[in-house]
């Protein structure tokens, strides 16, 4: 069956791709209003499959009505709204006006969906619109499983890949989001992203929840915070298309607050926008609460989301996110806040993950794990590092990702740490055996080292996987040249980066300078 969905998640990609090729519009005119319609799809089968099992329960005393439907989760979908209603259209009929009554009519029956649908319809012409319709009708009713949402995902992804950078700052790549949800196994509980994007940390923590034999319908809240109002919209409707629902709000980060955060949240899990300048601190300074650690004096905005993330946990709590490479080893201000952190016991695990997995940036980046319950384990003063940046499988030349039994294969080195049973339903056996054949954990060079707090002192408190992983042992005769120069090529970005950044603050810094003498 899994084969049969992503033939024809690449099926509907294809055909619709092909339509935006032959019209005038961008990708990113394109993109919201065909997920639109892959949500509609989606209500409309849900919709169909309640209105057959309330069939036989209409009696001549009691109809049966919208909040039948309700009850059952289930959108109320008026007559306008039906799926088989636009397809039923004359060619020649204004379609995308229906579709924009459609929607319109959807929000009007359920509330929660207030201004979120697209209506934008009129960008596509009729002869596209009813292509289109006749390419998710031909979706099958019956079809298992969340196969709209998966279809839904493909399709952010695949607009996401053609967006490029603009792509990333509302999807990560689902095989990160797994590792990260792999790692801080959010099985129940709150779960909060404040720069939640699309929603995908969400939908991973709800399809690791169902494979672990549980409902995530009822053991985990899901909370989020977007800036970009037009994000807010996909990410609500990713939320439904996997039948899940959540409180996500628009708001700025930085400065607004609207769950209250503070040592609220079971999980926290991100992908925040990296190296961000012209904050403004003063603003949040005083804020105490959310940035314990105090301001950062450089004009970057990492370690103020690093501080967001780490104050919305509570005691037990753990979270997952995406940094920049630069701020494992930033220096002045920032390594003062980062050595608070490892010194609070509150750093776990870091994994170096390798370039071109990301649609923003092609340069590497690392992957942090915090765990406010550590310090009451054998663990606490002790930082996992992992060097995963030779583990991906190659997509294109310009993109990577995890395969799922690499994924797991990286789970199951931090569940060996944590002194948890590992899961080797990806198969990922073999290569556990081959790496830790006693079955419990040990540092394997190039791979993996558990670091003391004394150690992670000597190096100035970096977090750099690479400085306490190493290098596997070679034979004379093994060395791969276009490895090695792609690893000389990654460093090489990384310092480029670090040094733009570096000119940067010099310039801002001898201009201040100027204006004073000026004064």
């Amino acid at each position: 069956m899994a084969a049969n969905n992503g033939d024809m998640e690449k099926r509907l990609w294809h055909a619709a791709d092909e339509l935006r090729a032959n019209s005038k519009l961008k990708s990113s005119e394109y993109s919201v209003p065909v997920l639109g319609l892959i949500f509609l799809r989606y209500a409309d089968q849900k919709f169909t499959q309640a209105q057959h099992e309330l069939s036989g329960q209409s009696t001549r005393r009691r109809t049966i009505g919208k909040a039948d439907y309700q009850a059952r989760g289930v959108l109320y979908l008026p007559d306008a709204a039906r799926f088989s209603t636009l397809l039923a259209l004359p060619e020649g009929e204004d379609i995308a006006g229906a579709i924009n009554e459609a929607m319109r009519c959807i929000e009007v029956e359920n509330d929660e969906l207030k201004d979120l649908l697209p209506k934008t319809y009129h960008r596509l012409d009729n002869a596209s619109l009813v292509t289109l319709l006749k390419n998710f009708a031909a979706v099958p009713l019956t079809i298992e499983g969340d196969t709209f949402g998966k279809i839904y995902e493909y399709f952010l992804g695949n607009f996401a890949m053609e967006e490029g950078a603009k792509g990333g700052e509302f999807f990560t790549p689902t095989s990160v989001v797994k590792l990260i949800v792999e790692i801080i196994e959010p099985f129940h509980g709150r779960i909060f992203d404040p720069a939640c994007g699309s929603g995908g940390m969400f939908v991973q923590s709800a399809r690791f929840i169902t494979e672990h034999q549980a409902n995530p319908s009822t053991d985990i809240s899901i909370y989020g915070q977007e800036r970009v109002a037009e994000t807010v919209r996909l990410c609500k409707m990713n939320l439904a298309v996997h039948g899940l629902s959540g409180d996500i709000r628009q708001a700025n980060s930085y400065y607004e607050d609207l769950h209250r955060s503070v040592g609220k949240f079971d999980f926290v899990m991100a992908n925040p926008p990296f190296n961000v300048n012209n904050v403004d601190k003063e603003k949040i300074k005083d804020d105490k609460g959310r940035f314990p650690f105090g301001m950062p004096r450089v004009d970057n905005g990492n370690y103020l989301w690093i501080q967001l993330f780490y104050s919305a946990l509570n005691a037990t709590g753990r979270a997952g996110f995406v940094m920049a490479n630069s701020a494992s080893d930033a220096r002045s201000s920032e390594l003062d806040i980062r050595q608070q952190l490892i010194e609070g016991r509150a750093v776990d695990v870091m994994i170096a993950v390798g370039s071109n997995f990301f649609y923003t940036v092609t340069l590497p980046c690392t992957l942090w794990f915090l765990d406010r319950g550590k310090a009451q384990t054998p663990r606490k003063d002790q930082v996992l590092f992992i060097d995963a940046r030779h583990i991906f499988h190659q997509i294109d030349r310009a993109h990577r990702e995890f395969i799922p039994q690499q994924i797991e294969f990286l789970a199951n080195i931090v569940r060996l740490y944590r002194g948890e049973v590992p899961e080797t339903l990806h198969g990922s056996a073999e290569i556990l055996k081959q790496k830790f054949p006693s079955g419990t954990y040990t540092d394997v060079p190039g791979l993996c080292k558990v670091a003391t707090l004394p150690e992670i002192e000597a190096q100035g408190w970096s977090l750099n996987p690479g400085r306490y992983v190493g290098v596997a042992e070679r034979e004379a005769d093994d060395f791969v040249f276009a490895e090695r120069l792609e690893e000389l090529n990654e460093e090489l970005e990384t310092l480029n980066v670090e040094g733009r950044e570096l000119e940067d603050r010099i310039a801002e810094n001898v201009g201040k300078l100027l204006e004073g003498v000026a004064v």
